[in-house]
């Protein structure tokens, strides 16, 4: 075994604010030439693969011919050469040094604060975060890890996020845009708060993707991804990520992945390398066909709310516009009549799928207080904006006149 894995098996990450710059320099190149050619380009990697397209390697073990020296990588439990093309490929669209696959999103999350935070240790976050997130939080870790999780009681204020940070906190994490209701955090000023606590953040930017925004060039120190959203983009595949300083991730990938075994397999590897190849694209239209939905359901009279990074009246549009290229395809709504009225809709539409997911090329709908946020309290949904009437709506990339025109006949059975 190499001495750089001995080395990331019997030590600890420490937070280090200097280890954030990435390993290779493409920063010159745009991200959507990025996501084309990061870790593989036919020309440079032609002695390797004489091939167009990424390698599939569906392999779950790698020979070796000589006792003692057994290469790299040696088992699929840790790395597979696919899965590696598509850490590189993910931790040069975010900025960062090194990227670690995972089964889900939530599975990336788990590994990670598993991995940092011992017990009696604590994390620092909002309740605007995804709801398989907050059941981790509130239940999952303190219940059977002894790792406590603390709620910021005003997010938009840097100030509140500083109360919580003690000297037991290992990470900060924050949700930006939020799902469901779009809450924007500001990265830079939580950073400086966290790193004058000497405290790591940790943004999940899975409903921007780093199509639209950049949370490590904005201060964050790690990124979570849910590669099944956005990035895949049409529902075929299950994944996750986390993106940042390379001693971090390979400590996670030695001392946490390595026995739970949870990296994303080859073949989905292998499709998502293909469709991150349209993420600038794909992103562009998602956010200019859900401005213009957000535009008509803010004029719709049985439309209460409206949650849209575009709209001018979005209680952090100012902020959003600083730190984002687009809106996304992320949105929510508030219709009258409470759960009887979003129920109504829902089931009147048409062309709009239900589903438990987000990020797909088809339009999708779901109910926040029934299904991904049910394990809050109402006390909790009603702070953050999860009312009854919530429907969230995940725009995708058909026509949207055809769109609109569904919402409309829906909306009209209220």
């Amino acid at each position: 075994m190499h001495e750089d894995e001995l080395f990331f098996m019997r030590k600890s990450w420490v937070f280090n604010p200097e280890e954030k710059s990435p390993k290779r320099d493409d920063s010159h190149l745009g991200m959507a030439t990025r996501a084309l050619h990061a870790g593989f380009h036919p020309l440079m990697d032609m002695e390797q693969f004489r091939a167009f397209v990424p390698p599939l390697v569906p392999s779950m073990t790698y020979p070796y011919q000589t006792f003692g020296e057994i290469p790299y990588p040696v088992y699929g439990r840790t790395k597979t050469p696919t899965a590696a093309l598509l850490e590189e490929r993910l931790a040069s669209l975010e900025g960062g040094q090194a990227c670690l696959t995972a089964a889900s999103g939530s599975q990336a999350l788990f590994n990670l604060i598993f991995n940092m935070a011992r017990p009696g240790d604590n994390v620092v976050t909002s309740l605007n975060i995804f709801g398989e997130g907050y059941k981790q939080a509130a239940v999952i870790f303190p219940e059977r890890c002894g790792v406590d999780f603390r709620f910021v009681k005003n997010p938009a204020d840097p100030q509140s996020w500083d109360k919580e940070i003690d000297d037991k906190t290992k990470l900060v994490w924050v949700e930006t845009p939020s799902n469901p209701t779009l809450f924007v955090t500001d990265i830079t000023a939580v950073a400086n708060v966290a790193h004058a606590r000497g405290v790591p953040l940790m943004v999940d930017n899975t409903t921007a993707t780093a199509a639209l925004q950049k949370p490590i060039a904005l201060g964050a120190d790690i990124v979570l991804l849910s590669i099944t959203k956005f990035l895949a983009g049409n529902g075929t595949v299950l994944g996750g990520a986390i993106v940042g300083p390379e001693a971090l991730i390979e400590d996670v990938r030695w001392n946490t992945t390595e026995f739970v075994g949870a990296i994303m397999q080859p073949f989905d590897s292998w499709l998502t390398l293909q469709y991150l190849e349209t993420l600038d694209m794909r992103m562009a239209r998602h956010s200019a066909n859900s401005q213009q939905i957000a535009e008509f359901l803010a004029d719709h009279p049985k439309v209460e709310h409206v949650n849209h990074t575009g709209l001018p009246n979005h209680p952090q549009y100012d902020l959003a516009q600083r730190q984002m290229r687009g809106p996304g395809g992320l949105m929510s709504f508030v219709v009258k009549g409470d759960m009887a009225g979003a129920a109504a809709v829902m089931n009147a539409f048409q062309l709009i799928c239900h589903a438990v997911t987000f990020g797909t090329s088809r339009t999708i709908c779901m109910h926040p207080p029934t299904i991904t946020h049910e394990h809050m309290t109402p006390d909790e949904r009603a702070s953050v904006g999860i009312h009854d009437g919530l429907i969230r709506l995940s725009v995708g990339l058909e026509d949207p006149a055809d769109l609109i025109a569904d919402l409309d006949q829906a909306l009209e059975k209220l």
